[in-house]
């Protein structure tokens, strides 16, 4: 679905991302491990341009999507950004009610009937998992919520316009063990529907959670392969001091 081939990045004249390749499969939890600045949050912003916002970033190499280059010159990045949707690492909800944070990028998209848009709200927070918190509180502002509570929100506000992606930026970091965990089995349910892509610095919640795993350090990566194999019989003495804590 998603194919990054000899993917090089600069921020000015530092490179923080060196010939990084590595395939995300369809409906499966791809993850992302490694050391705090070795290149996963800058990787996976490559994946909807996210880093186009950054001034003087350069970036040579591929990223394809279904087959298409998403740097190419003919590339919709506002389209691109529509299927591919992102969850960053502390939950930033729109300073609005729970409804209107839904709707919001669908009335963007230019739908405008009522009916419609409650139907995407309903549906996107039932995804969420939330929906039989807030149901009954949807025009309270968002930020009445807990810190978990949301983090799915704004999970919901991205599946809200259909995306077939999910980028997720350590997106349980700032969470407690009980919303982490519902944010954990939330990123299993929604390969059902979706392509997921976690960071995280967490290496059992990319066990529990991930179909593979890639490890990146210092700018490259350094392996990826099937989570299970990663973890149990890693190819490079590099994953495997990592995964064991010997690392450094």
């Amino acid at each position: 679905m998603i194919t990054s081939t000899g993917l090089n990045l600069w921020y000015g004249d530092n490179q923080a991302l060196i010939d990084v390749s590595m395939p995300v499969a369809k409906n499966k939890v791809t993850a992302l491990i490694g050391p705090s600045g070795c290149g996963k949050s800058t990787f996976i912003r490559c994946m909807n341009r996210m880093n186009d916002l950054i001034d003087g970033c350069r970036i040579e190499g591929s990223i394809t999507f279904h087959g298409d280059e998403i740097f190419g010159p003919d590339a919709d990045v506002i389209a691109l950004r529509k299927r591919i949707g992102m969850i960053f690492q502390k939950p930033n909800p729109f300073p609005m009610t729970i409804r209107d944070n839904i709707t919001y990028g669908p009335k963007i998209h230019g739908i405008t009937d009522k009916n419609e848009l409650e139907e995407i709200v309903e549906r996107s927070l039932k995804q969420a998992v939330l929906w039989d918190e807030v149901s009954d509180r949807l025009d309270k502002p968002a930020f009445s919520l807990s810190g978990g509570q949301q983090q799915r929100l704004c999970i919901a506000r991205a599946l809200s316009i259909n995306p077939e992606v999910i980028l997720m930026d350590e997106p349980t970091s700032a969470l407690d063990p009980i919303a982490t965990a519902k944010i954990e089995d939330l990123a299993i349910e929604l390969q059902k529907e979706y392509t997921v892509v976690i960071v995280t610095h967490n290496m059992q919640q990319a066990a529990r959670i991930s179909d593979y795993t890639g490890f990146m350090y210092l700018g490259k990566m350094i392996e990826f392969n099937e989570t299970e194999k990663i973890f149990n019989k890693p190819s490079e003495e590099l994953t495997e001091r990592y995964i064991t804590g010997r690392f450094g």
